[in-house]
């Protein structure tokens, strides 16, 4: 009977644990050179319909274009492409299937016209970083993206035998925080995002946190916000920031979107 019990309860923890939603993505930061950029965007245009058949057929869960700020030739990526997976399995194996949507997507194009329009999306570009990476928190899940929402991307980098307590003081601190912002119409989202790959310790960032704001307007409005600071909360922010070491932020204007 104990081992019946046990059975039953194992089963039930492997299904709530199998049922609840990850998401995982896949970052590409993109270089594009100023005498690139009606190439570039004339490709991201071509693929956004093959990965709404990516959609349809299950592949990917959504894609993103975002243009990153600064932006300037000598200031990093001027682009971001985001896709989304339900499914760390369909992230690794992205590349399959892809043909298929495209052909989906455009029957009149032969498979020699699909492959070489395919094969051309290089030259638009240069594909500089790609990180692999899980939400691993996030503020407000019922939040809906839209094309020109703004996003505050910042890369952290969690300092050496830090890497749980950097974690937690996000989720346990920062994220409160955060959703005092959300409550009171500052800020959209906040969302966790832990690199999965590559991993080492020189790696440039361990941890990606994004803000979500629904404008321009609102990304100033909150920095007008103090978002109920208390000596007590300020003295854990202080002790949460020593975790990490702030990389780089850029700012984000969302392009095209497919969900």
């Amino acid at each position: 009977m104990r081992r019946a019990l046990c059975l039953i309860l194992i089963l039930m923890l492997f299904n709530s644990s199998y049922a609840q939603k990850e998401t995982f993505l896949t970052f590409e930061f993109m270089k594009v050179d100023n005498d690139q950029e009606p190439f570039y965007n004339e490709t991201e245009a071509f693929w956004e319909k093959i990965h709404e058949q990516r959609v349809a057929s299950g592949d990917i869960v959504g894609w993103d274009l975002w243009q990153l700020l600064p932006g300037g030739e000598d200031q990093g990526y001027q682009y971001l492409t985001v896709t989304v997976f339900d499914d760390p399995v369909k992230m690794m194996r992205a590349g399959e299937g892809v043909m298929e949507s495209a052909r989906m997507a455009y029957p009149d194009l032969s498979d020699e016209e699909l492959e070489n329009r395919v094969n051309m999306a290089g030259g638009s570009r240069d594909l500089s970083v790609r990180l692999y990476l899980k939400v691993i928190d996030q503020a407000n899940p019922d939040y809906e993206m839209k094309e020109g929402m703004v996003a505050s991307i910042d890369l952290m980098k969690a300092k050496e035998g830090l890497y749980e307590d950097y974690e937690s003081a996000e989720s346990k601190t920062f994220k409160p925080y955060h959703k005092t912002y959300i409550d009171a119409g500052a800020k959209g989202d906040w969302q966790l995002l832990r690199v999965l790959m590559p991993q080492g310790t020189e790696v440039y960032a361990t941890h990606i946190t994004a803000n979500m704001f629904d404008s321009w307007e609102q990304y100033l409005n909150s920095m007008e916000f103090d978002g109920g600071m208390t000596p007590d909360l300020q003295t854990r922010i202080d002790d949460g920031v020593t975790t990490r070491d702030l990389r780089w932020v850029y700012m984000a204007t969302l392009l095209r979107i497919v969900r």
